[in-house]
């Protein structure tokens, strides 16, 4: 026994050694819940306490249930079943089916779902566009994973202040015919796995002490994100007895929106009283400057019950400082953090141990962009690549089929003109899918605001060009590289150096969740698993702006407050901050007047002062620039704009002090291409 037992720290040797019964293992994160739970399982077998095809371990992902039986077999345990809650349902339903229902099996719903949500909501006179149909099918969804009835969905959707996709009237009247329709064909959802799986086990008595007398011993990982609905089926499962073992860290719960509760974990010693409560601290993955952050972050949550706030306490070395960095805009953020990365790689650190978590999946197409200026490798996780989507790619055909029309006014007006066809509105939509395409749409706006700014006269065709340009740059063969993915995504997965971006209010906590507490609580924990996900390498930033040259009119997280080390230049708070709008603006280098538009501010002067613009030495800068573009196979914007070689050329700056004071010049830029462009200047090249 005493090589099962090597290895193990205290905490995890007490969780390992408990006895049979109700045991709750409170594990943050990186403190080697997997190892213990396994150890756990093979300590019980080998003791002769519970024959392994007795036990059946649950999880919420295929990828952590394969994970922990192969953790199982390494342990010499052969026969003990770790599944999902929908899998080991599935076996179980297909076993009683003959008994319990009698018939040909119903086939699961999988991919059809849709259609009979489609028919349902056309039935109820709502829309039938993909995004929706989404958002109804994810409300059904919830309600069958919190118990709620059709005829009580109303009422829980009120108590819960759910964003409902439509009236809460018309998705019940969805929710009654999709079942009805469902129901019809003999199909089953997802939900009716463990439904069906509970009522059978609950109202058929010899079905229950027949999978009992089979199932004696219960493992369940991630015990903070059940649903009531797996809650059911679990219960339905133990029956009379309490030999059960949960795992899990309320500290990471963020799938509230889905129906998942922390409220079982929380009350397991409530229910069972003689539980064995045991508490991982130590973490195994992190370092300590990672880890002493993670606390300093969770430290504020509000709502949590003393006996489940979990300290973590770094094992590993010392290790790099997070690193915090504010941003005048979101490009420069995005080029700083592509070249972040960029170091590491050449440091050693593999792609593959790096990551760019964000809020939302819109968030993505900048940092694809810098990363591919960069020639690094780059994957998205969880989502498709920004220029893949299909409501991009429909909006990119909707903007060519205008471009050809040549619409006047100013780009990002006629932009958002074009796009309000094909789904963007003034405000954000209810529902997560139609809000997520909606996210994409302003994200376009937010590019031709960007181009508007960088090059005169930008028209709907330059702009269309330029997203063609930026899909082709973004669409290299699929290979190992840099994940990028939402925090919820995120979930579960570590990596060396993680880049939490984005971290600026109305994202992190996200705009919606602004009048609820509960809501914002989850955006906190959201940010805790984010920089839990780090290893060694850990950096947050944020942009006061959108686009280059947008009006610096955001704030960085609430989450960030007291987190900012004081010395640092982004550390002061809100309340002290000078408001940005007050804020003294460039003046003009001629005539001395406050320059109010971003291509005066990159020319340093207004423009209707007379230009000094050195034409020799604009044309060996488009020369040269032109150069530099076809070297690196990218387009001849991505080295410089054309007002920013205008610039250089109106202001000759002669040091790095000049150069970079002219905007749309930062580290990147500078590193890169600094020393030609002042050899030009000087009359060196």
């Amino acid at each position: 026994m005493e090589p099962l037992l090597e290895g193990l720290d205290p905490e995890q040797r007490a969780a390992v050694e408990a006895p049979r019964g109700p045991v709750c293992v409170l594990a943050g994160a990186g403190t080697g819940k997997t190892r213990t739970i396994t150890h756990r399982i093979a300590y019980l077998v080998q003791r002769g306490h519970v024959a392994a095809g007795q036990v059946l371990a649950v999880t919420f992902t295929a990828r952590a249930a394969g994970e922990m039986r192969t953790r199982l077999r390494a342990l010499g345990v052969q026969g003990a079943q770790a599944r999902t809650f929908h899998a080991a349902s599935l076996r179980q339903l297909r076993y009683f089916w003959p008994r319990v229902v009698g018939g040909p099996q119903w086939d699961l719903i999988d991919r059809n779902k849709l259609r009979f949500v489609a028919q349902a909501a056309n039935r109820a006179g709502l829309s039938t566009e993909s995004d929706s149909l989404r958002d109804l099918a994810g409300e059904i969804e919830w309600s069958k994973a919190s118990l709620v009835a059709p005829d009580d969905y109303p009422a829980a959707a009120a108590r819960t202040q759910r964003d409902t996709p439509a009236p809460a009237e018309q998705v019940v009247k969805v929710y009654q015919t999709y079942e009805q329709l469902k129901n019809e064909a003999q199909l089953l959802d997802f939900d009716d796995l463990l439904l069906h799986t509970a009522a059978a086990l609950e109202e058929h008595s010899e079905v229950g002490e027949e999978f009992r007398d089979r199932y004696r011993c219960f493992v369940v990982d991630e015990y903070q994100d059940v649903t009531p609905l797996q809650q059911r089926v679990l219960d339905a499962w133990l029956g009379p007895r309490d030999d059960l073992t949960v795992v899990g860290d309320a500290n990471q719960t963020i799938y509230s929106f889905a129906g998942a509760s922390p409220r079982p974990l929380l009350d397991f010693a409530r229910r069972f009283p003689e539980a064995a409560v045991v508490r991982l601290e130590r973490d195994y993955r992190s370092t300590p400057q990672v880890v002493g952050l993670a606390n300093e972050v969770i430290k504020w949550a509000r709502g949590r019950p003393a006996g489940s706030r979990l300290k973590l306490i770094g094992q590993r070395p010392e290790g790099p400082a997070p690193r915090f960095t504010e941003f005048d805009d979101e490009p420069a953020e995005a080029a700083a953090v592509a070249q972040r990365v960029r170091a590491l790689l050449d440091d050693g650190v593999p792609a593959s141990e790096v990551a760019i978590l964000y809020r939302v999946n819109a968030q993505s197409e900048v940092f694809e962009q810098a990363l591919a200026e960069l020639g690094i490798p780059y994957q998205v996780r969880g989502g498709e690549r920004f220029f893949q989507r299909p409501e991009v790619r429909q909006a990119m055909i909707t903007l060519r089929t205008a471009a050809a029309q040549d619409p006047p006014g100013e780009l990002p007006k006629v932009v958002r003109e074009v796009l309000s066809g094909v789904g963007l509105t003034d405000e954000p939509p209810a529902g997560g899918a139609a809000r997520e395409k909606w996210e994409s749409l302003l994200a376009l706006v937010e590019l031709a605001e960007e181009l508007a700014t960088a090059v005169e006269g930008a028209d709907l065709a330059k702009f269309v060009t330029e997203l063609d340009v930026r899909a082709e740059a973004q669409h290299p063969p699929t290979v190992e590289g840099v994940t990028l993915a939402s925090l919820h995504a995120a979930k579960g997965l570590e990596w060396d150096a993680v880049f939490l971006v984005g971290l600026v209010e109305g994202t992190v906590p996200i705009v919606h969740a602004d009048n609820d507490e509960a809501a914002i609580e989850e955006e906190r924990r959201l940010l805790y698993v984010g920089v839990t996900r780090a290893r060694e390498h850990l950096w947050l930033s944020w942009a006061l702006a959108r686009a280059v040259g947008g009006r610096r009119y955001r704030r960085r997280s609430r989450f960030l407050h007291g987190l900012v080390p004081e010395d640092h230049p982004a550390s002061r708070t809100a309340a002290k901050r000078e408001p940005l709008q007050r804020r003294p603006k460039p003046l003009c280098r001629i005539c001395g007047s406050a320059l109010t538009d971003a291509r005066s501010v990159k020319l340093s002067r207004c423009e209707s002062c007379p230009s000094d613009l050195d034409e020799e030495l604009l044309a060996k800068l488009r020369a040269w620039r032109a150069g530099r573009a076809k070297e690196l196979k990218v387009p001849a914007y991505v080295v410089f704009t054309d007002s920013t070689l205008v610039a250089i050329a109106e202001q000759r700056p002669e040091d790095v002090p000049g150069l970079v004071a002219i905007a749309g010049i930062g580290a990147a830029k500078l590193d890169r291409y600094g020393a030609d462009v002042l050899a030009l200047v000087q009359g060196k090249r």
